[in-house]
């Protein structure tokens, strides 16, 4: 095999994207899209009480194996959320209540860049995609043990 010096492995850098050249109107229809139907679900999760049985399914991992999966009790997270009850989505799933305000500041940033003209880039380093998995892991396994009841929906 032969050798390769480290110069010839790196990767070429990238030319920076042009800049988008259509309509500030045409440039926020996706973003707007998202924040449309986002609103209607939210809206909908505020007025339909999950708490209230019938109205959603149940989480098939936890009707079959009494487990709570790391989305388990989202719903009831999103309607406090939506009340403005913070402490209480916290409670109901303290993962899905930083998601939202995650996906708000997303959104946002969206926003901004499709305004200017610039696209969004997600430039996550895979260590922080696996580091949210990891917490995501724990989170599920520490809610699903007796000491853990603290975090049940």
């Amino acid at each position: 095999m032969r050798d390769v010096d480290a110069d010839s492995q790196r990767a070429a850098p990238r030319p920076a994207p042009a800049p988008d050249t259509r309509g500030t109107a045409a440039r926020l229809a996706a973003p707007a899209g998202v924040l449309a139907a986002t609103a209607c679900a939210f809206a909908y999760v505020a007025a339909v009480d999950p708490g209230q049985p019938g109205h959603y399914p149940v989480c098939p991992l936890f009707r079959f194996t009494g487990l709570y999966c790391p989305g388990c009790g989202g719903l009831r997270s999103a309607h406090a959320f939506a009340h403005g009850d913070l402490l209480a989505a916290l409670q109901d799933n303290a993962p899905a209540a930083f998601g939202y305000l995650a996906a708000a500041a997303l959104w946002t940033v969206w926003v901004v860049r499709a305004a200017r003209g610039r696209p969004l880039r997600l430039g996550l380093a895979p260590v922080w995609l696996w580091t949210l998995g990891a917490l995501l892991l724990v989170f599920t396994v520490v809610r699903n043990l007796p000491f853990g009841g603290w975090l049940h929906p």
